[in-house]
C-alpha cells in the first residue's frame, strides 16, 4: 500500500524534493556568499594578556568566548613588531617594506599627522577591494597610516582614500602626550636634548650681553642680537612642534573633518564603541566590513572610571578588561541584528607588548607569556606572536586550536576570496587564504617560510618542515637587552633595529620552535645533525626571497615624517586648531 501511494504521489513529490535539493546548499552556513566581516584590532597586547592564552589573572571572557565558539590560532604572527608597518602589512597583505613602510633609521612609525609618508595611494587594501565588491566599509578607532601628502587636505593617505565609506577615530596612534596629566612620552630623549641645547644657547646669548654690559667682553651689539635671534628661532623651530603635541596629533576625524581638537580623551572610549554599533545598525541590510582598531591597550591606557581599579594587574590590566567589554558590546551588537551566522569575527594584536613601557613602580606595558622579547623586537616571538582567533557559527568548527605558522597578512587573501574578490596580481602577494586550514580541508598552513623583519633589516627567518612538523627559526641579528640579560632594552625604552644597539649571528642561531617555543637553547652543529641542512635551506629561501624585492619611496624617511605645518590637520585658521564638535552635540 506505502509502495502505491508513493507511486500515486510521486508527481508532485519528485518536483518537491527536486527544489529542496535546489534549496539546501543555500541554506547551509557553509556556502554563504559575501559575509559581513568585524576584524577586531587591540593596539600593544601580549599574548599572554589574554584569558584563552593562558592569563589566569586578567579577565578576558569575550575574547575567551570568541576561541571556545570558533578557532584559536597559536602561532599568529605579525609581520612587523611595531604600529605603523604591521598594520600596513596588515592592509595590504604585503611585508611594509615592499610599500615603503617600514624604517631605514631610528623613525619607525609615523611621528605625526603632519608629516608627509604614510600608505602609498598604489597600495590597494583589502578594504578597497570590498568596496568594489559591494560592502559598506568603516574604520573605527586608529589609523596611523598617514594623512596627507602635499597639502593640508590632499588626504592621500587617508582611510577613506583606501577603501573605507566611513571614517572615525585617530588618524594617528595613542601616546601619553594625549593626557594632559601624563609624562609627555613622544620622542622622549629627543625632546629633553632640545631643550638642553636651548638652555645651553640661551645661557651663551645672557653671558654674551653680560659680558659686553660690564665690558669684560669686546662683542659688537649686532653680533649679539644675532645670536639672540639664533636663539629664538632654533627655539621655535623645534617648540611650534613639540610644544603642542596635543594638538598636533591628538584629534579625532569623521570622515575628512574634525570633531575635536585636541580630543577629549575622557570620552573617547565610549564614542568608539557607540559608532562601532551605529555602523553595524547602520549596515544591516547589506554586506559590511567594519574593522574596529582599538586604541586599547596603548599607552596613556584610557580607561572610564566603571573599570579602575578591577583587575589584579594596575591600570593596564584594567585597561584589557575594558577592552574586552568592548569586544562584548559589539558581539552582542551582532547577535541583536540576527547576524551572528552571517559574521566573520576575527580578534588580533597588531603586535607583542611593550616590556619596556614602565612609570615607576608602575607596569604599563603588557606580557607576553613564555615568549622572549616584546614590542620593536622583530626576531623574538615575544615581539610578533600575537593572539589570532576567528569566529563564524556553523562554518568554522567550535573550540579548534591550530598550531600552524599563519600571518596577519592572511586577513588579505582570506576576506578578499569569501567577499567574491581577487587579489592583485600585478604585485607579490605576501598573505595566504586562511579558510581552508580554519575550516579543516588541509592539515598545514600554506607558509613554509616566514621572514621577521625589524625595519628593513632581516633579523630571523621561520621555516615551517612540513613532512617532519618542525619548525625551524634562525636569527641573524638580536638586540642587545640593556641592562645586560634583562630580557628588554629598559635603559633607551625601545630596542634598537641595527648598528651598535645589536649582535649578528654567523652562524645564525637556531631554535626548533615546536620544541623550544621560548628560544631559551641555540642549537648547534654539534648538538643538532640537521644544523648545516637546515641553515642552508633558509639560506637559499632569503636569496629566493629576496630576488622579489623592489626599490619603493621610502614613507619613513627623515624627510617623510618631520612635521610640516603646512599639512597640518587643522579645524580652524591654522596655527588657531581648535574645535570641540562632539562637545557642541
Amino acid at each position: 500500500a506505502s509502495f502505491t501511494l508513493l507511486c500515486f504521489r510521486s508527481p508532485l513529490v519528485t518536483p518537491l524534493i527536486f527544489a529542496l535539493l535546489l534549496q539546501a546548499p543555500f541554506t547551509q552556513p557553509s556556502t554563504i556568499t559575501q559575509p559581513n566581516f568585524v576584524l577586531l584590532l587591540a593596539d600593544d597586547l601580549g599574548i599572554g594578556d589574554v584569558g584563552c592564552y593562558g592569563n589566569d589573572t586578567i579577565r578576558t571572557p569575550n575574547i575567551d568566548g570568541l576561541a571556545k565558539e570558533g578557532v584559536k590560532l597559536t602561532q599568529h604572527i605579525a609581520a612587523a613588531p611595531l604600529c605603523t608597518p604591521s598594520r600596513a602589512a596588515f592592509l595590504t597583505g604585503r611585508y611594509p617594506l615592499r610599500s615603503g613602510m617600514d624604517a631605514i633609521n631610528d623613525y619607525r612609525v609615523i611621528f605625526w599627522n603632519a608629516g608627509s609618508g604614510g600608505l602609498p595611494p598604489n597600495e590597494t587594501t583589502f578594504a578597497k577591494i570590498l568596496q568594489h565588491q559591494g560592502y559598506s566599509t568603516g574604520l573605527i578607532g586608529k589609523w596611523h597610516q598617514g594623512v596627507n601628502c602635499e597639502s593640508r587636505n590632499d588626504h592621500c593617505h587617508h582611510p577613506l582614500k583606501h577603501g573605507f565609506d566611513y571614517f572615525y577615530g585617530m588618524p594617528f596612534t595613542l601616546i601619553s602626550d594625549c593626557e594632559p596629566t601624563e609624562t609627555p612620552e613622544m620622542d622622549r630623549a629627543f625632546r629633553r636634548k632640545l631643550w638642553l641645547s636651548t638652555q645651553m644657547i640661551g645661557l651663551i646669548t645672557l653671558t654674551a650681553v653680560l659680558g659686553r654690559l660690564t665690558g669684560l667682553i669686546s662683542v659688537h651689539w649686532r653680533t649679539l642680537a644675532c645670536l639672540a635671534g639664533f636663539s629664538l628661532l632654533f627655539f621655535i623651530s623645534w617648540f611650534s612642534s613639540y610644544g603642542f603635541v596635543r594638538y598636533w596629533n591628538c584629534i579625532m576625524m569623521r570622515n575628512h573633518g574634525i570633531t575635536e581638537q585636541p580630543m577629549v580623551t575622557d570620552r573617547t572610549t565610549s564614542l568608539i564603541l557607540r559608532e562601532s554599533i551605529s555602523f553595524i545598525e547602520r549596515n544591516k541590510h547589506k554586506p559590511f566590513l567594519l574593522f574596529l582598531s582599538f586604541l586599547h591597550s596603548h599607552t596613556p591606557l584610557l580607561t572610564t572610571e566603571k573599570f579602575l581599579g578591577r583587575s589584579r594587574h594596575g591600570l593596564y590590566g584594567d585597561n584589557v578588561e575594558e577592552m574586552d567589554w568592548m569586544v562584548g558590546q559589539v558581539l552582542d551588537a551582532i547577535d541583536k541584528e540576527g547576524l551572528k551566522e552571517t559574521t566573520l569575527v576575527y580578534f588580533a594584536s597588531d603586535h607583542g607588548g611593550w616590556l619596556e613601557r614602565q612609570e615607576g613602580e608602575r607596569q604599563l606595558g603588557g606580557w607576553n607569556g613564555i615568549y622572549k622579547g616584546g614590542k620593536a623586537m622583530g626576531g623574538w616571538e615575544g615581539g610578533i606572536r600575537v593572539p589570532g582567533i576567528f569566529r563564524w557559527p556553523g562554518v568554522l568548527p567550535a573550540g579548534t586550536v591550530i598550531d600552524e605558522p599563519t600571518s596577519l597578512m592572511d586577513i588579505y587573501p582570506t576576506v578578499v576570496h569569501l567577499a567574491g574578490g581577487e587579489v592583485p596580481q600585478d604585485r607579490v602577494m605576501d598573505g595566504r587564504d586562511l579558510l581552508p586550514l580554519l575550516r579543516g580541508a588541509v592539515e598545514h598552513s600554506e607558509h613554509e617560510f616566514l621572514f621577521h623583519y625589524c625595519g628593513v633589516h632581516l633579523h630571523a627567518v621561520r621555516w615551517h618542515q612540513k613532512d617532519t612538523g618542525a619548525v625551524w627559526k634562525a636569527h641573524y641579528m638580536t638586540p642587545i637587552f640593556s641592562p645586560p640579560g634583562a630580557g628588554a632594552c629598559y635603559d633607551r625604552g625601545f630596542c634598537q633595529c641595527f648598528g651598535e644597539g645589536v649582535t649578528h649571528h654567523e652562524p645564525p642561531l637556531l631554535f626548533e620552535l615546536s620544541q623550544d617555543p621560548s628560544e631559551a637553547k641555540p642549537l648547534s652543529a654539534d648538538t643538532e645533525p640537521l644544523f648545516g641542512t637546515v641553515i642552508g635551506k633558509i639560506g637559499r629561501a632569503i636569496e629566493e626571497h629576496r630576488r622579489t624585492l623592489t626599490p619603493v619611496p621610502e614613507q619613513l624617511s627623515v624627510s617623510n615624517v618631520v612635521w610640516k605645518p603646512w599639512l597640518q590637520p587643522c579645524c580652524g585658521t591654522f596655527p588657531f586648531c581648535w574645535c570641540d564638535k562632539e562637545g557642541d552635540n
